[in-house]
């Protein structure tokens, strides 16, 4: 009984040691790309949608019950000259699907693009069915893109007698390189006075250190930081009708971005996800056999290491550390007396609800 308990325990003593490895080891910030960092303003994908019919399906298709299919089917023989009426329609082997796809920025007329299909009626499986002509249309309603062809589900099903067996998910399916561009989306830097970069992740810092980096590079002041997350960047004069070869030059710019404090928890899984510059203020914690103690010394006395007092049933009492304990810190003397992933969800809520824990707290 006791051998198997060791085993059982071991998975998340040596999850948490391993947390606790990484956070403890102080690595310098690293540099980063621009493009790694930020995107310019006006270059996206674009979010296409279309309404299809698949064909093709062995008996998994929609039911008599879902009018939208058959009256979509009815309207697609109608337009191939063949008129029929809706209530005469009692086929399985037609689904109605819903059609998304991305249409990325520079995309040429003629150019293939990947589409998703999504069932919408009752059907239990698109497998082996065929996607008829679907337009797919922007946000403007304009149509951009055709879509056509066989479908892949990437799993399957089998029904036996006594039992069946399932992979992936059967009501959504794929079709690669499935839809053809039909009008392109104007994307054009030509005669641009300013450009715009944006960061992905919000950040002062960050942004003042990118305008820096671009302006040491054009040796000048062209880049401005306009807020946390825009770096407006004036077109340099060497660089008119060559605002190509500016963004070639500006996007593999390396720039140090600036990290804020943050505890990300995952409570479903027992998952944690902490920074380096996670740190704590003096603090008292008592969770079930658990006590936690970090008491800095009194301003009047000379400065010294501050104290990390961890008590568990293994008996370690005394922990030292330098001033400015870091949470990795913690969690490798947490990690002594065995504590587990969900316990140290508990205890960061509470040092984050007690104002001790000096980051950001995210839980997802």
């Amino acid at each position: 009984m006791h051998r198997t308990a060791n085993r059982s325990s071991q998975p998340v003593a040596t999850l948490i040691a391993l947390l606790a490895a990484l956070l403890s080891v102080a690595t310098p910030a690293m540099a980063a790309r621009i493009k790694d960092l930020a995107a310019v303003k006006g270059v996206r994908d674009n979010q296409l949608v279309g309404y299809g019919i698949v064909v093709g399906l062995n008996g998994t298709g929609d039911g008599k019950n879902a009018a939208f299919t058959t009256n979509g089917l009815a309207n697609l023989m109608r337009n191939m000259g063949v008129k029929i009426d809706p209530q005469e329609i009692k086929v399985k082997n037609v689904a109605s699907v819903i059609v998304t796809a991305k249409l990325p920025p520079f995309v040429k007329g003629g150019q293939a693009i990947d589409v998703t299909l999504s069932s919408v009626g009752d059907a239990t499986s698109l497998q082996g069915g065929t996607l008829l002509a679907t337009p797919l249309k922007g946000l403007d309603n304009q149509v951009y893109a055709i879509a056509q062809g066989a479908i892949s589900i990437g799993g399957f099903e089998v029904q036996g007698a006594q039992a069946g067996r399932q992979k992936n998910h059967l009501t959504v399916a794929r079709i690669p390189a499935g839809a053809t561009v039909e009008q392109e989306v104007p994307v054009s830097f030509a005669q641009k006075k300013n450009i715009a970069i944006t960061l992905g992740n919000s950040d002062f810092t960050t942004a003042n250190r990118m305008a820096g980096a671009i302006n040491h590079a054009l040796k000048g002041n062209y880049a401005t930081a306009r807020d946390g997350a825009t770096v407006e960047v004036t077109v340099p004069e060497q660089f008119k009708d060559k605002e190509i070869a500016l963004l070639a030059t500006l996007e593999n710019l390396e720039v140090t971005p600036d990290r804020t404090a943050k505890v990300v928890l995952d409570e479903r899984t027992g998952t944690v996800v902490m920074g380096e510059s996670v740190r704590l203020n003096a603090l008292a914690l008592s969770h079930g056999n658990l006590s936690l103690q970090i008491t800095p010394k009194p301003p009047a006395t000379p400065p010294s290491p501050e104290k990390i007092m961890v008590t568990g049933d293994n008996g370690q009492k005394l922990v030292n550390f330098a001033e400015g304990t870091s949470l990795g810190e913690v969690v490798r003397a947490l990690n002594a007396v065995g504590v587990a992933p969900r316990d140290l969800i508990a205890i960061f809520q509470t040092m984050k609800a007690s104002g001790a824990l000096q980051a950001e707290l995210e839980i997802i």
